[in-house]
């Protein structure tokens, strides 16, 4: 029986994600802005503050993760060897996308792309990142990835999953900020 993970290409999926995308996006970081009331006092680096961070926030992208798991397995029957590129092209895209969200997610305590913008740079890549990835399980690089154009029905599945990932991050984040009166 195929299981998730246990693919012979899955290396060249593996490089492929973040070659065209959510590392590829942060690229432009260096070039972003802080917001202005962030930077107008002097802060000092703590550890332990990256650490909290880590164990409260980290964990959500685990609760997608497996949501996405669930849908394709469930909703896509993508849960045998026929099926194995429709899963791990599903897969690609949700892990895709939300790793590059999370970015703007985590770079300010506002609501993002409503309340703080990123840079122009970070906004192209971020952008660039997004169609590229969306692009591959449609391109004549698909095969080769091990992946397969997906049904039209999984993207209201992949807008609500990140609707709901962003959601919840923000009101995590907004707890966090109330509890610890810091945000990274």
């Amino acid at each position: 029986m195929w299981v998730p993970g246990n693919c012979g290409d899955q290396g060249v999926r593996e490089a492929a994600e973040p070659a065209c995308g959510s590392h590829v996006s942060q690229l432009a970081t260096p070039w972003d802005r802080m917001d202005p009331e962030y930077l107008r006092k002097p802060r000092n680096w703590d550890a332990k503050g990256i650490g909290r961070f880590m164990v409260t926030i980290g964990p959500i992208s685990s609760i997608f993760d497996i949501t996405t798991f669930l849908v394709m397995w469930n909703v896509f029957g993508a849960n045998s060897d026929a099926h194995q590129a429709l899963f791990q092209s599903g897969w690609f895209i949700e892990g895709l996308l939300s790793q590059t969200l999370i970015v703007h997610m985590i770079r300010t305590r506002k609501i993002p792309f409503i309340q703080s913008r990123a840079s122009w740079p970070v906004m192209v890549m971020t952008i660039l990142a997004v169609a590229t990835g969306l692009f591959l399980p449609f391109s004549p690089l698909a095969a080769g990835l091990g992946f397969t154009a997906l049904p039209m029905s999984y993207f209201p599945w992949l807008f609500g999953t990140l609707l709901a990932y962003c959601g919840l991050t923000q009101l995590v984040k907004t707890l966090y900020i109330k509890k610890f009166q810091t945000w990274l």
